[in-house]
């Protein structure tokens, strides 16, 4: 049978639907790159009136890695909250995106009438000579082979290591409760593994460390699965600790590359004046100890506090990871509502805790003005108003909101030039760190329900389509997102910008972003093409700079 494909070479982030329409694509050739970088671009490929499996193959420098994966699509009932929609979305309403990354066993099953795309990524060592090298990737459909090259010319420089902190909240439960395992269990600790290699493949440098279960995103008087990680035992009103679990879980973190930690919440979210659960041995028995029914106010929470937190510094300063640990008193508290409640948690933390080693998402600059934070995280619509007001030490994250009004986020009805603009945007503003709260948050809203995430993106109906994670739970292991990829692409920006600093001054390298159209947090370049133009940009300035 003779078969007549479409093929045609995209950037990486195209979004291709099933029924996109293919004729008015322009073909991308080739992309410069730094040594040590992962670049990754697309084929997209469709048959008229027939199907077929094609094998396919790829020949190129045996010294760069290539990495071929088909883009899945899932589906989206709320591409963004109501209230929150602007028109720089891809889709506005319901139907199958393309979002997961699922690796080829060396073919691709090609579906009549409908578009998709297969996902190459090239990883490039840092010892490859500069100069230009091809991809050719083959096709072959019955009797015919169609081969598509794309040109990937290697700068004489390295991309340098990434500076900006990274955290997005890791759910140890969620996986546990997805592949059916015992808690801390050895199948747990072996997929906790992978999915840390992948946390570190993202980007992220930090991980969220669950001393306690997590008091995060759960129901009133409800509680998530045990998965703390202490050991504590209560005898005759004295508490002993053990942190045999948690050393385990600091060597499998450095192990993946993972050198920085933040200590779970001291106290419940949004403000609340409630201790997390917390577990024990009484007499022998696993009880709780502490939670909602808590009143933090009675002072039983804060001698268990004096009496753990000690422990717990000397401890860490023994692993050698005191430097590189935060601390959380509560998420997001509110103001005028919580700032009395914050702030008698706040005052009560640091008898015990240094103030900079404490930092919690917020939105008012009133609790960094009266000193109850040294590191405030804020919205990204916000960062404009604390550097306004004298903050410099600031990280800034998203969740599900900012939807509107042009801002940069990574739902899954966004164009993936506005998830990359991050990275941008961390380096415009000068970023010291950037946090998000779903890695891999498999749960409905307040963790009402457990969701299987190839089937429910919105966490219930509740929150923008990606929000609560960007890796999917693979039968073997964790699966990327197209999201976590293009994320991580801005997090290469913000080096390459590094790069070209080191090699000028960071002002020459600001006028550049603002003469390629970043004016602030909501204005910036529309089009992926936009996007991909700043970066071609860096690149020849960084060669100019070389040269």
């Amino acid at each position: 049978m003779k078969y007549q494909p479409y093929l045609i070479q995209l950037s990486s982030l195209e979004k291709v639907f099933l029924d996109e329409e293919i004729t008015n694509k322009i073909e991308l050739e080739g992309a410069t790159a730094l040594k040590g970088e992962r670049l990754s671009y697309q084929v997209l490929y469709r048959l008229k009136n027939s199907k077929c499996t094609v094998p396919v193959s790829v020949l190129c420098d045996p010294r760069i890695r290539v990495i071929l994966r088909r883009t899945d699509n899932v589906p989206v009932v709320i591409p963004a909250l109501q209230t929150l929609r602007d028109e720089w979305l891809l889709r506005d309403r319901p139907g199958l995106y393309p979002d997961v990354l699922t690796p080829i066993d060396g073919t691709i099953d090609v579906t009549m009438e409908c578009a998709h795309s297969l996902y190459v990524t090239c990883e490039i060592p840092e010892d490859l000579p500069a100069g230009e090298y091809p991809i050719d990737l083959s096709f072959t459909f019955g009797d015919t082979t169609h081969v598509k090259t794309f040109k990937i010319k290697v700068l004489n420089a390295v991309l340098p290591p990434q500076e900006v902190s990274f955290t997005q909240w890791f759910h140890p439960d969620c996986i546990a409760n997805y592949y059916g395992y015992e808690m801390y269990s050895e199948p747990h600790w072996a997929m906790l593994d992978k999915f840390m290699k992948a946390a570190k493949r993202a980007g992220l440098t930090m991980l969220l460390t669950p001393v306690f279960t997590l008091p995060l995103d759960t129901a009133k008087g409800a509680e998530r699965p045990t998965h703390q990680l202490l050991d504590i035992t209560l005898k005759r009103g004295k508490y002993k600790f053990g942190f045999k679990r948690l050393k385990r879980w600091l060597d499998l973190c450095r192990k993946n590359g993972i050198y920085q930690f933040e200590i779970s919440h001291f106290f419940t979210q949004w403000g609340t004046a409630r201790a997390p659960k917390v577990v024990a041995k009484v007499d022998g028995k696993e009880t709780r100890i502490f939670g909602w029914e808590t009143d933090v106010f009675a002072g039983e929470y804060e001698a268990f506090l004096a009496a753990l937190i000690p422990e717990l510094t000397a401890f860490l300063k023994k692993e050698g990871v005191w430097d590189e640990c935060v601390f959380h008193v509560s998420d997001e508290p509110h103001y005028p509502a919580h700032y009395e409640i914050y702030k008698w948690e706040y005052t009560m933390l640091s008898r015990y805790l240094p103030k900079e080693k404490i930092m919690d998402a917020m939105s008012s600059t009133v609790y960094a003005e009266n000193g109850l934070a040294t590191r405030p995280t804020v919205l990204t619509p916000e960062v404009e108003k604390f550097q306004n007001a004298g903050f410099s030490n600031i990280w800034m994250y998203t969740c599900c909101v900012p939807a509107n009004e042009g801002y940069a986020n990574r739902f899954i009805a966004m164009p993936s030039g506005r998830t990359r603009m991050t990275g941008l945007q961390l380096y415009q503003y000068d970023i010291h760190g950037f946090l998000h709260w779903g890695f891999n948050y498999y749960y409905t809203e307040l963790a009402r329900k457990q969701i299987n995430p190839f089937m429910v993106t919105d966490a219930g109906d509740s929150f923008p389509a990606g929000d609560s994670f960007t890796v999917y739970p693979g039968e073997d292991g964790p699966l990327e997102s197209l999201r976590a990829v293009s994320f991580f692409e801005g997090l290469q920006d913000h080096r390459a910008c590094r790069l070209l600093e080191s090699l000028t001054n960071r002002g020459s390298v600001l006028c550049l972003l603002e003469q390629c159209g970043m004016e602030d947090m909501n204005h910036f370049p529309r089009t992926n093409d936009g996007v991909l133009a700043i970066r071609q940009r860096i690149n020849e300035e960084i060669e100019k700079a070389l040269a």
